[in-house]
């Protein structure tokens, strides 16, 4: 006989929500003993984690390595039992970009390796280049007919945005007890729409605009220097201590502009580089990229997969979990996204090697091509559900039950963000009761954004992202070559999985949908 546990809050809420009425919430007590046991006593999570990156490597937008994950992880999925796994397309992304070769050093005055990483969507150099370095400094439109006639054949050197200073805080850091006490009493909204591990945002609009000068300048100096004939750029990287926060150097769209081969650069070798030619010292530097673009399938993809309800009237209704399968390409995307992808899948297989029968359908959905702008799970919904453009709903929006999201390190979870959807604060309180010793006992009413949620709650869906610690996420690890493996906690990594399979089973289970935010409003995207 199965043992229900009814949790009934009410007044516990009301100083965060005074609008929040009663709620009871039956959770089977044997099936999150089972769904524990099997996540915390036989785990695959890391070895999940480990054929995400070191086995498959890089998972840039479209690139080979995205490929390689999107089969790996259908083929695993099919052997966990579930159903209907399929790589399904959400339309026409563009190019996608491979690494093949990569080397940079300085030949003169002495030897000496660099770090740097080639910027994403950069051609490859004619070769092996051994050159003159060019230091060149723009901070004005007028600035760029100085070096006009000077830089033909020459290796561009620009400068870095700051001084390196030391730093006196740790780079991993957890959630403290203060921390989440302030999150759960963050009103609606809670201002910015930043995860709890990131750094306040004090002015968002003028760095916004800032952002867009330094761009429009960019462009025109890059304009520039093919016109000049310049034979490469070294760009400094954002990061302290080897580490190098990488980008892209050009458009992934088929019709792209052509740019010079780039690498992104550590500070401290580009700073020692500029301050040689500073002193008059000739610097010479020898490079070689090679890098290949993809432009035979130009669409972008998801993994998708099932565990089917067995409800005869509930069975059609569908509770989702996801996290974005693609990365950046100066490592291995550790902990953004193999990390929540890692979990996910965990999530799925506890529920299948549990033998649990989940009344609602569960779909599992790893997206791609969230880092140019969450594009697969976007469309997914635009697909599946609506176009927040219209808000012409489509049937499935009707059966959807919820979505859940991990993408914010590979922190344990400490609790979940309610999005503004007061309605589902004691039912989440509810669910964590059995996790609070795991550390993981926090709602907020407040937003977060820059994840795959997102796409689900612009249609009025109900989308969630879990809080997670920030270990060195921001510090260290997103989009660097610092995001490898090693920065993965197993302890971490286990209690998310059985948090998030334990979310997932009892919104599978529940009698109702979980509640939902007044629909939005069509918003047409910007122009």
């Amino acid at each position: 006989m199965k043992k229900l546990v009814l949790i009934t809050l009410a007044g516990a809420l009301a100083s965060t929500a005074p609008a929040v009425a009663q709620t009871t919430e039956k959770m089977d007590a044997a099936a999150l003993g089972k769904i524990r046991d099997e996540g915390m006593n036989r785990s695959k999570v890391m070895e999940t984690a480990f054929y995400l990156t070191d086995v498959t490597g890089p998972r840039l937008a479209n690139s080979d390595g995205l490929k390689r994950a999107n089969e790996w992880t259908k083929k695993q999925l099919t052997q966990y039992g579930l159903a209907n796994a399929n790589i399904e397309a959400w339309g026409d992304f563009g190019r996608g970009w491979d690494i093949e070769k990569s080397y940079v050093a300085m030949t003169a005055p002495y030897y000496h390796a660099l770090i740097g990483v080639p910027k994403a969507w950069t051609p490859g150099t004619p070769g092996n280049l051994r050159k003159q370095v060019a230091y060149v400094n723009v901070k004005t439109e007028a600035d760029l007919a100085k070096y006009q006639g000077q830089l033909r054949d020459k290796i561009v050197l620009l400068p870095v945005a700051a001084p390196l200073q030391p730093s006196f805080e740790p780079d991993a850091k957890r959630l403290t007890a203060e921390d989440l006490a302030k999150l759960a009493e963050a009103p609606a909204g809670g201002g910015a729409p930043t995860a709890a591990n990131r750094p306040a945002d004090a002015n968002p609009e003028a760095r916004r605009a800032a952002m867009m000068a330094a761009r429009e300048l960019r462009q025109k100096m890059t304009a520039m220097l093919m016109t000049e004939g310049a034979a490469a750029v070294l760009s400094p990287g954002r990061g302290t201590d080897g580490t190098v926060f990488t980008t892209n150097g050009a458009p992934y769209a088929a019709d792209a502009k052509p740019v010079l081969p780039e690498l992104e650069m550590s500070s401290e070798d580009q700073l020692r580089l500029i301050r040689l030619v500073e002193a008059g010292i000739p610097v010479e530097v020898e490079m070689e990229t090679k890098t290949r673009f993809q432009t035979q399938d130009l669409k972008g993809y998801n993994v998708v997969a099932e565990i089917p309800g067995t409800d005869k009237k509930l069975k059609s209704e569908v509770v989702m979990l996801g996290g974005h399968l693609d990365s950046w390409h100066a490592a291995t995307g550790a902990t953004d996204n193999a990390a929540g992808c890692a979990v996910m899948m965990e999530a799925v297989r506890i529920l299948k090697a549990t033998g649990l029968k989940p009344r609602r359908t569960i779909r599992i959905a790893l997206w791609g091509e969230e880092e140019q702008g969450l594009h697969g799970s976007r469309n997914y919904v635009k697909n599946h559900f609506a176009d927040p453009a219209t808000m012409q709903l489509k049937p499935e929006h009707e059966k959807l039950s919820a979505y859940f999201n991990l993408d914010n390190g590979a922190g344990k979870i400490r609790g979940i963000y309610a999005q503004g959807n007061e309605a589902v604060k004691p039912i989440f309180t509810a669910w964590l009761q059995p996790f609070a010793e795991m550390g993981a006992s926090t709602v907020t009413s407040r937003n977060t954004g820059s994840t795959d949620h997102v796409a689900f709650d612009a249609v009025g869906l109900p989308g969630f992202q879990f809080i997670q610690d920030g270990l060195d996420y921001f510090s260290r690890t997103h989009h660097s070559n610092q995001d490898t493996y090693d920065r993965l906690v197993a302890d971490d990594l286990k209690q998310a999985s059985v948090v998030v399979a334990s979310f997932v089973y009892n919104a599978a289970m529940r009698d109702q949908k979980l509640p939902r935010k007044p629909l939005p409003t069509p918003v047409k995207p910007a122009q």
